[in-house]
């Protein structure tokens, strides 16, 4: 057994962790990197996560007619692999490279709140910090089906992108954003593709404007949605899985190749022993944390998708910088700073929303007035005839009195661009006459704004 002191202990390699340890080792202070695998070096996003799911989908939309799918699919997961080990080499040499950072590569777990220790194999190495931060992530839930876990069929989005062979028909469960994310790509390179999905509409949490635009293009795409649908059984055949359903009073079955669980991500905890150390979780297992991203023990500290907040990769950086300021700054920086924060749905073209649904503002009491309108009839936006997709539209919730931006739904061909615009009009205070009358670039997918926000009906 070896022994190690640190100024800070970062348990795991995901965004947040990584750009601290980066910081706190330029200024000399003596930091230890811990990852379970060398395998995620970097963490979740460029590994697993956003580098690898969105260079798929863009090899989904670039795949020629003639191409056989397999092959393309085969290739195009090749090439993804290459992606994600540079980068993944990269973020190792990047604390590698410092002086005062050590990596180790090993399962940490709490020894007490001072003390950590970490095992690969028949290795042993205690770590003591007077700081420690957990970023550990967050990993697929798989829900309590009979018959799913055990199936042979049963693939994670981890496992989906891992994996040269396309299925030639996948069973998608769970209609929220990961679902229909993986199933709008396995569709484009040529999978059968069907969607369970228990509420009675695919996107529960948008409008319903916006959900049936969205459901329209992917029918379109030739998806099948199940909507109302509760599975009841996954039952492996010789070489098939056979998912059983009821929906709308009636039984009904799905023959796939593939079983995808879409039914979110939880905060990865169990192997951390946190009880020994001190430290809180929620009723749904993340780290408790304050708007500091203090846990219950105030020199540790939780960032990214384990302390239960957005689990965006851009949120675990806005941790790092709250984190940061604790350590190094004036200790003002929260989690109660961040406003009009985007995300979104990479389908073809993308779905990228912004702050409150038209549902939520009214909900909250708020008197607005809507600005809406398909992208197809649009005059103003002639990026999206010259790219040839025309498909989808653009909503804005504003305030009928102040002419505020509320929040936005952006269904089109650059959207996810277009909804950081947005949102930075939103933290600046930008009404939505202001984004109105803006001067654009021609031809540009932003100049769509000066034609949607004529149309607000109060």
């Amino acid at each position: 057994m070896d022994d190690l002191h640190a100024d800070l202990l970062v348990i795991g390699f995901g965004k947040g962790g990584k750009t601290l340890a980066a910081a706190m080792g330029r200024l000399g202070r003596r930091v230890v990197m811990v990852e379970q695998s060398a395998l995620m070096y970097g963490g979740t996003c460029i590994n697993i996560g956003c580098v690898p799911t969105k260079a798929l989908i863009h090899r989904a939309s670039a795949r020629p007619e003639d191409a056989d799918p397999q092959e393309w699919y085969t290739a195009s997961v090749a090439s993804t692999a290459t992606l994600t080990s540079a980068m993944r080499d990269k973020n190792f040499r990047m604390l590698d490279s410092l002086d005062s950072v050590t990596v180790v590569t090993g399962t940490a777990a709490f020894l007490d709140d001072k003390r950590v220790e970490v095992v690969a194999g028949d290795e042993r190495l205690e770590i003591t910090a007077d700081t420690v931060v957990v970023n550990t992530g967050a990993q697929s839930v798989v829900p309590d089906i009979p018959g799913l876990g055990g199936s042979t069929h049963l693939v994670t989005g981890t496992d989906l992108i891992g994996s040269p062979d396309l299925p030639l028909r996948l069973a998608v469960i769970g209609g929220g954003y990961q679902g229909l994310e993986f199933a709008a790509m396995v569709r484009r390179y040529g999978s059968e593709v069907t969607v369970l999905e228990v509420a009675d509409r695919i996107l529960p949490r948008e409008d319903e404007d916006v959900a049936r635009a969205a459901e329209e293009i992917l029918r379109e795409e030739g998806i099948t949605f199940v909507t109302g649908a509760r599975v009841s059984q996954v039952a492996d055949t010789e070489d098939a899985a056979i998912v059983r359903y009821e929906a709308n009073g009636a039984a009904g079955t799905v023959e796939a190749d593939a079983v995808l669980a879409a039914a979110g991500r939880a905060p990865r905890t169990a192997e951390l022993r946190l009880e020994a150390a001190g430290v809180r979780t929620t009723a749904n297992g993340a780290i408790e944390v304050d708007e500091y991203l203090r846990t219950s023990r105030p020199h540790i500290f939780a960032m990214g998708d384990v302390n239960g907040g957005p689990q965006f990769t851009y949120i675990s950086l806005d941790d790092y910088r709250i984190v940061a300021d604790q350590l190094l700054g004036e200790g003002k920086r929260s989690t109660t700073d961040r406003v009009a924060v985007p995300y979104t749905l990479f389908m073809t073209p993308p779905l990228a929303r912004v702050g409150l649904t038209e549902n939520e503002a009214r909900a909250a009491g708020r008197s607005v007035c809507i600005a809406s309108k398909p992208v197809a009839a649009m005059a103003a936006m002639p990026r999206a005839s010259i790219v040839g997709e025309v498909r989808g539209l653009m909503k804005f919730v504003v305030d009928a009195e102040s002419d505020e931006i509320l929040g936005a739904a952006l269904l089109s061909v650059d959207a996810q661009e277009l909804v950081n615009t947005v949102a930075l009009a939103m933290r600046s205070g930008v009404t939505a006459s202001g984004l109105r009358d803006a001067i654009w670039t021609h031809p540009s997918s932003t100049e769509a704004f000066n034609e949607v926000l004529a149309t607000v009906v109060r």
